[in-house]
Order: structure tokens, then sequence, then C-alpha cells
């Protein structure tokens, strides 16, 4: 099998696609430009239904680990015998689910912790009205656990709740889950307990986990050793016959030094089995010497051969002490060649075993079912999550002695088509999760950066899709490492994508942010615009996200002097984002007809500057001339009409009106609104210059016209001056804009 190359895009290879729901966002996988999510419509978002009462006590396929296989359910024979000496332990353990105490099974590795989790689920399914869920631990984060139980316990394909809704979605569950192998620990720990309220938990945690924090729902249960006849017998019964005297010298030796751990003695009722094999061997020698040579006269044969085959059993010797505390390096030895060849592939795996249908396209091995057999009925290895691993502290001790090599070489080529195949589900890639992350830890270890790349783009988007996100973020973060190695910016920014997609996904937004901001950075340096556009896109609803869990900030004063035509022009907007404010509607059409009136007072001003000095007399406005004054005062009327419907409208229709005219009809349509006000507003009037300090400008009220920018003296026919300076002037308003004696000239008297 050839090593795939670096380029991922050029091999054919396309990967998964598909969509499914998170949270509240729809998740497309496997787009061109990566991942996108965005807000989930409503008629798509999934209704999750409660399995029902007594079926939960199988979980879902892929979830839950498997019966344990071959005697490594430590303490029962290949017949499924009962446990040995774990009655009392089984009744204590029942007696706090009983309670409704969440337990916690701890003790050495090979204690058999996960055997009686095993015996106590089945003996728990009348504790709770909706049974045991049991599921696997290993190698699942707080949030992968929270998801497999969902899923165990309700019907919601392709759904992945958010974290936090959870807790919601699990209430009313009465089940005892039990899950073997945990791995959070502390307040994350804790966290998995807050979010089944009503439900108690049966953990069975790894050796030198931390104790639970004060108050916690959880108690320990110790789970210790065998007493030693229990282990004998346990001995015996692997062993497939009963123990000769210095066997059982040799088992009580083996107890006194193992504290009486069932995982030793399964081990060594297998170095008994090697034994075995090794006085067959001797009995058939002799079987051949005696039919080809016939019998020496000078040797005396036993007429009985179970005496002939005690005394070969006595010249082969038994293990030391020394070998029976660490006998993996020997049971390896003894195994067959497709045991040791799956045991070699799971040792560049990091420990994990690949199902039986990859072996023969990994490791040509035919019948990969008998040598995961052979491996776990020697103590190496053990079935849990639906595919099997090595034994804890297994590959420490053969990794001196067995050098895996390249044995995995080929591994990443292999796992990049299946993952994309359509005949895998999803079950079956999230049973091989693990399995795909030991591929890549196997790649990186032995400097193949190319076979990482491509595995990692080939796997993230199938682990998403089957809602293991926790081995996709790894792949992700294994990916990304590999492009970087490799010098591939165009891969570096897909990994970068994803993590920030995944980011969102899990409500993290600094992460998302940061990793979607290297997104769109190195996309755009490569000039890819589509690229750059689909992660801006996500960085976009990361904004809206964040704005909606944010209350909204109060008025901030803006620096600097804002023109009043814009800040009028705002007016109705600020009025429709607050629904709250009473007499909304109301205000709303004020601010608007006040825009309306200030439109027409800039007109005004405008005609005014280019109509410039009117000559005494002048007529009425010639078609296509320029417009004099009672036109001008026409346009302000017409605004006043617009602003306050019960003004009068005569000032404003008549040809001989002056600006002055024009201006006090201003002011009174003003002041007619401003009597439908019940509460006056502050007036505006309290200052004849505008002020440099930076304020906030208020929306107009009802009572005064907008705030002019620059208020201009104006000129009545009398030749007196209305001073817009003098703040107790009742007949000017200051903002009601008036011909500036600069432009216009006072007419002929």
């Amino acid at each position: 099998m050839g090593q795939p190359s670096g380029d991922f895009r050029q091999d054919g290879l396309r990967p998964r696609g598909g969509e499914i729901v998170a949270g509240e966002l729809l998740l497309t996988v496997g787009g061109p430009d990566g991942s996108e999510a965005r807000p989930c419509p409503d008629e798509w978002r999934p209704e999750p239904r409660r399995t029902g009462s007594r079926h939960t006590g199988r979980t879902a396929p892929g979830l839950g680990p498997n019966p344990a296989v071959g005697p490594l359910a430590l303490g029962s024979a290949p017949a499924d015998l009962p446990l040995l000496d774990r009655e009392a332990d089984i009744a204590q353990v029942l007696g706090l689910l009983a309670e409704r105490r969440s337990v916690r099974l701890v003790g050495q590795a090979g204690s058999g912790r996960s055997t009686l989790l095993a015996a106590v689920a089945e003996g728990a399914t009348e504790l709770a009205p909706d049974g045991v869920v049991r599921l696997s631990g290993h190698r699942r984060t707080a949030q992968d656990l929270l998801q497999d139980l969902f899923a165990a316990t309700h019907h919601a394909p392709g759904f992945r709740p958010e974290y936090r809704a959870l807790p919601d979605l699990l209430a009313g569950l009465h089940a005892v889950v039990a899950i073997d192998d945990v791995e959070p620990t502390g307040a994350e720990l804790d966290e998995l307990l807050a979010a089944a309220p009503d439900c108690v938990f049966l953990l069975s945690v790894a050796p030198g986990s931390p104790p639970p924090a004060l108050g916690s729902r959880l108690t320990d249960h110790p789970v210790a050793g065998l007493s030693r006849p229990a282990c004998l017998t346990l001995a015996g019964r692997l062993a497939g016959r009963q123990l000769d005297p210095a066997e059982r010298a040799w088992a009580v030796d083996l107890w006194f030094e193992s504290e009486g751990l069932p995982l030793r003695f399964v081990q060594a009722a297998a170095l008994l089995r090697q034994r075995d094999v090794a006085v067959d061997a001797l009995v058939a020698a002799q079987e051949d010497r005696n039919s080809v040579f016939g019998l020496v006269e000078e040797i005396e044969l036993p007429d009985d051969p179970a005496v002939l085959e005690a005394e070969l059993r006595g010249s082969v010797p038994l293990p030391s002490v020394a070998e029976s505390a660490a006998p993996a390096v020997q049971l390896a030895e003894g195994l067959s060649e497709p045991a040791q060849a799956v045991l070699r592939l799971a040792l560049a795996l990091g420990g994990e075993c690949p199902t039986a249908p990859h072996l023969p396209a990994l490791i040509d091995v035919g019948h990969g079912e008998s040598a995961l057999q052979e491996l776990s009925d020697c103590g190496l290895a053990v079935s849990i999550g639906g595919h099997h691993r090595l034994t804890a502290g297994v590959p420490a001790l053969l990794a001196p002695h067995w050098e895996p090599g390249e044995i995995a070489y080929g591994a990443a080529q292999h796992f990049s088509w299946w993952v994309g195949h359509a005949s895998v589900s999803l079950e079956q890639v999230a049973a091989e999760a693990e399995v795909v992350v030991g591929a890549l830890l196997a790649d990186r270890a032995a400097g193949r950066p190319e076979a990482v790349l491509r595995l990692a783009r080939a796997a993230a988007p199938a682990l998403a899709l089957s809602l293991r996100w926790g081995a996709w973020e790894r792949t992700l973060q294994l990916g990304l490492e590999a492009a970087r190695s490799l010098g591939s910016s165009v891969d570096e920014a897909w990994f970068h994508h994803e993590s920030g997609v995944l980011a969102l996904c899990l409500r993290d937004s600094e992460r998302a942010s940061t990793e979607l901001a290297a997104a769109v950075a190195l996309r755009a340096a490569l000039g890819e615009p589509r690229g750059s556009a689909a992660a801006r896109r996500m960085l976009n609803l990361l904004l809206a996200d964040a704005k909606e869990l944010l209350p909204a900030p109060a008025d901030v004063p803006a620096p600097g002097r804002r023109p009043v035509i814009r800040a009028i022009a705002q007016v109705p907007f600020r009025f429709r984002t607050m629904p709250g404010l009473p007499g909304g509607r109301r205000r709303t059409l004020i601010a608007a007809s006040a825009a309306v009136l200030a439109l027409g007072v800039l007109g005004t001003a405008v005609g005014l500057s280019l109509a410039g000095p009117k000559p005494a007399g002048a007529g009425p406005v010639q078609p296509g001339g320029a417009a004099d004054d009672s036109s001008i005062g026409g346009t302000a009327g017409l605004g006043s009409t617009s602003a306050s419907p019960g003004a009068s409208l005569s000032s404003g229709h008549s040809p001989a009106a002056s600006p002055s005219t024009s201006s006090s009809a201003a002011t009174s349509a003003s002041a007619a609104h401003a009597s439908h006000k019940p509460t006056p507003s502050r007036s505006a009037t309290t200052s004849d210059t505008p002020s440099d300090t930076p304020t906030e400008i208020p929306p107009p009220s009802p009572s005064s016209p907008p705030v002019s920018p620059d208020p201009v003296p104006s000129t009545s026919k009398s030749g007196s001056t209305s001073a817009s300076s003098s703040p107790s002037s009742p007949t000017t308003t200051p903002g009601t804009p008036s011909p500036s004696s600069s432009s216009v000239k006072p007419p002929a008297v």
C-alpha cells in the first residue's frame, strides 16, 4: 500500500457532506469552502421525542460498550459463570443507587471496575422508571457524554442540542446512567451530573482521579482485589483444569504480590495455558519416539498417560514472580502470527485496535475476529465502546521490546477512502473515531505530515456529521499542525475555518473569533474571495449572536457636534427600536413631522441664497425665473402645514407675504402644534450661539422646532431687527430661518 500524496484536492477523494442541526444553527458540512453555519429555520428544527420508559436499557448502536470478549470480563469464565467474591460489592452499590446517590467505582488498573459496573447495571434495571443507560467514556469529553446520553434516550437523528439546553431536554429522565472509563474530572464532571438532575450515575474512573469536591453528588466505592480462594478458583477456571500443588503455590505467591487483582490472574491463566502447550508438545514427542524406535528396555514408562503428562509437566518451569508481575512480553511471544500482527498494529495506533473488517486491508489478516479474541483471552486487550483497545499498561511494557515499525504505513490512505465511502454509516465512523485519531498520531510520530494532512481533511467532515465532536476537534488540531509543517497556507486556512465553525457551534466566542479572523487573513492573502467571504459570513453570524446575548447598550454622547438634519432623520429609527416607550406611534409621527419641517427650512435657506437681493417692487415669480419672497414664504408655510395640520395656511398662500410673515407663520404653526402636547419639553432657546461642548442632541419635541446650526438675525418690513441673540423675544424662535441682511435687502418703503 503506497504512501499517499500530500495534495488532497488532486487525489480524487471527495469528503463526506451533509447537514446537521447544532443548537439553533443549521450546520452544512463538506462544502467547497468549508463548513458553514446559519440560523436554522423554524420548520427545520427537530422535535426530540423521548424513546419511552424501559426502552433505554440498551444504548444506541455504537454508543455503549459491547460485552467484554472472552475471559477478560474479569472474574467470569468463557461459559459466563457468575462473578467471584463480588456479591457484597454489588449489593452495596445497588443500595446506594436505590437511595438516589451517584457512585464512583475507584480502584487500581485491573481491579475489575468495568466488570463490577456491568454486573451492577444488570441488577439495576428495576431501580429507575427509565431503566439503565450504558455508555462508554473512553476518549469522550463531558459534552460528548451528554450528547450520547441524549441520543440514547431521545429520537432526534442529526441533532446536537446546545450544551446549555441539555438540562431542559434531560429534565424528567429518571434512569441509572452507567458510564465506563470516564475521563472528565472535577468541575467538568460536576457539570455532567448537573445536566441530568433526575438521573443517578454509576461511573468507573481511571486510577489516580482526584476525589470529588465537597458537596458533590458522587460517593466513592473502592474496588479491591479478590480473596485468595477466589483468585485460585479464577485461575483454575480460565486455565481449564485444576491446579497442581506447584501451580497452587505459585498462584498464592502471585496473590500476595498482586494484592488479588483479577487481571493478573487472567494473565496468569494465559501463562499456564502456554505451559500446557509446551507440555503437550513434550508428550507428543515422546509418543513419536515410542512409535518410531519402540520402547527402550531401560526406560520404564507409566501405564497411565496422565502420570506421564504430570512427570513431563514438572520438567517445564513455571514463570518467576518477576515474569508474572509483567507478563506482557512473554504472553506476546506466545501468540499466533495473526495475533502478533494485530498487536503490533495496535501498538502503532496508540493502543487502539481497528475492528475486524479493517484488518485484511491494513495487515493482510483474514481472520481478524480470532486474532482479537486471542488478545482478549490473554488479557492484552479489552473490548470497549464497539472496538478493542490494549489493556492499561501493556503498551508501556511492550514498547521497549516490540517496535511497531512501518506496520501502520498506509493506514491514512485506507481510512481516508473509508470515511468518505457512501456505504459506510455515520455510526460506523463514530465507532472508529479513536482508531482514526490513532492513525493520525502514528503518522505524526513517523514524520509523515502529508499522510496526516490527507486523513485529517477527509475524516474531519465525517466526524462532524457523526457528532463525535471531541474527535473532530482533535483531528482539526493535528491537521493544522501538519499544514503548518508543510507550509500549505491553503490547508492551514481551511483548518482555521473549520475550527472557528466548531467553536461557534460550541458557543466559544473568543476562540471562534480568533480562528475565523485567521482564516479570513490567510484566504485574503491567497486571493480566495469565496473562501474569505465564507469566513466573513461566519464572523458576521458570531457578531449577530453576540449582540443577541448582550444587553442593549445605553446611549453614549457622541464626540463633536452632529448636523441637525442628520440627527432628525435618525429619530424615527430610534423610536422604532424602543417599543417599550409609551406613545411610541405618536412620537414617531411627531418626529417625522419635525423632519419634514426641517427639510422645508433647509429649502428656504437654499432658495434665499440663490435668489440674491430682490429689487424694490418686484413682481411675482415668472415661469422659469428665480423664486421671490412669496414663493419662499409659501414653502415655509407648506412645511409648517405638514408639521401641524391644524395651523393656519393663509400666510403661506398669500402672494404678498414677506419673509418675516413667512417666519411668523412657521412660528405660529409650531406654537399651535406645541399646544397638543400635555407636558412641555425643555426650551431650545436658551442660548444665542451653539455650544462647542460635545453634547448629544436630543430628539426634537413637538414644543420646539429643530435647532438651526447657525441662527441668522431676520429683518422686518419696518427695518427693525428681530435679534435672535435675545432669548426673551416672544416672536422669534431660534432655528426659524429668515433672510440674511447680507443676501436680501429690505423692501423699499
